[in-house]
């Protein structure tokens, strides 16, 4: 008689938290998902959401056995959300940089 599986937790599958050693394609690809998240909100909102519909995607390939496409997934998902970042950064930079110099500029027009 086959003992049933903790709440929570499929048939078949590892405990949580542990690794399927089984699995021939390694382990689980990292997602990126929140940090796609953040730089949607924070940083750059269309490389943002490539980046999480690639990180959303990493999961369902893995689990079907696509691992290629979930490895590529997850490159794709980190391309996205690093390039997302690095273009909110530059933008923040260049915003301040701005400011500084209307503001500079600004005082020197009106004699100050």
């Amino acid at each position: 008689m086959e003992e049933n599986p903790p709440f929570g937790q499929a048939a078949g599958q590892p405990p949580f938290g542990q690794s399927n050693f089984n699995n021939p394609a390694g382990p689980r690809p990292k997602n990126y998902l929140i940090e796609s998240i953040l730089v949607t909100i924070l940083c750059c909102l269309p490389l943002g959401i490539a980046g999480i519909v690639n990180a959303a995607s990493v999961n369902s390939r893995y689990d079907a056995g696509d691992y290629a496409g979930a490895e590529s997934a997850s490159k794709n998902a980190w391309k996205y959300t690093k390039l997302g970042f690095i273009i909110g950064l530059v933008g923040v930079v260049l915003y301040f940089v701005l400011v500084v110099v209307i503001g500079v500029g600004g005082l020197a027009m009106f004699g100050r």
